[in-house]
């Protein structure tokens, strides 16, 4: 996240907020002041004012070992899903999907060389990898983040892939030609698979959700295990729900961008 904007109306101090509150991660819950200073690289005074600001919105607790985020973070990231309808629109059809396949199925969007998943209707079944709504992985190796970046431009590819993950998730090496060949076949094809490129024993195959324009705007997946779900069955049996989900998603979606939204304000 970059601290220093390069305009007249970039706010730093919000930007160094945000950055406190994106240094908390899954493995370190609870940090001391000092670890966030660190992880941010900020002064101690300047990463102290910042945490006490945060505590006292509602966003920060303090607690035994120092500081925690609070569910109150949530409210961030709900409030962008539902800004985007896209979760009202696409959960019975990922309900059916799921129903149809008998696996988990997700929704994410590109974020820098990441994706993020803002939706997500899941089964029990024994997975490598923890997912749920926020999960961050490396784009260029998930199915998802792979018919998110065929969707670019090959100059918006290099700049997004020039962004560090923030996944915490280091995937197979994979060369640039490499990703390009795969990136050519998926816009050919019109959806991407993964064979354990992310973690061992997980596949998935992603089809593109567009909005009324014919712009990508987010990925939908079935993910499997390998040790349940062969790549043959993955493409000839749950492909072809995904592709027909992934077609109606996209044409509730175009009709919801059509719908006028009429804001009415209280009566003084």
């Amino acid at each position: 996240m970059p601290r220093e904007g390069v305009g007249p109306d970039f706010i730093e101090a919000l930007a160094r907020g945000l950055e406190v509150v994106t240094a908390f991660q899954p493995h370190r819950p609870v940090m001391s002041l000092t670890q966030v200073a660190t992880a941010t690289g900020l002064a101690r005074p300047t990463t102290r004012r910042i945490l006490l600001t945060l505590q006292e919105l509602g966003y920060v607790r303090s607690c035994e070992g120092g500081f925690a985020l609070t569910p109150r973070v949530l409210d961030l990231g709900v409030a962008y899903v539902r800004s985007m309808g896209l979760w009202d629109v696409a959960r019975p059809h990922l309900e059916r999907l799921v129903a149809r396949t008998g696996e988990s199925c997700s929704i994410a969007q590109l974020d820098g060389s990441d994706i993020v998943y803002v939706a997500r209707v899941a089964v029990p079944k024994i997975v490598g990898l923890a997912v749920q709504i926020g999960t961050r992985f490396p784009a260029r190796a998930t199915s998802l983040g792979k018919v998110c970046l065929a969707a670019l431009a090959p100059e918006e590819v290099d700049r997004v892939l020039a962004e560090p993950s923030r996944s915490g998730i280091e995937p197979r090496p994979i060369s640039r030609e490499e990703l390009d060949a795969e990136l050519r076949e998926v816009r050919a094809r019109g959806w991407a698979f993964t064979d354990e490129q992310l973690a061992p024993g997980i596949r998935s195959v992603a089809a593109p959700l567009r909005d009324g324009s014919g712009r990508v705007i987010a990925g939908i997946n079935v993910n499997s295990h390998a040790a349940e779900t062969s790549l043959q069955r993955l493409l000839e049996e749950h492909l072809p729900p995904l592709l027909q989900t992934a077609g109606e998603i996209s044409a509730d979606f175009a009709r919801l961008e059509t719908v006028p939204h009429v804001t009415r304000t209280a009566a003084s």
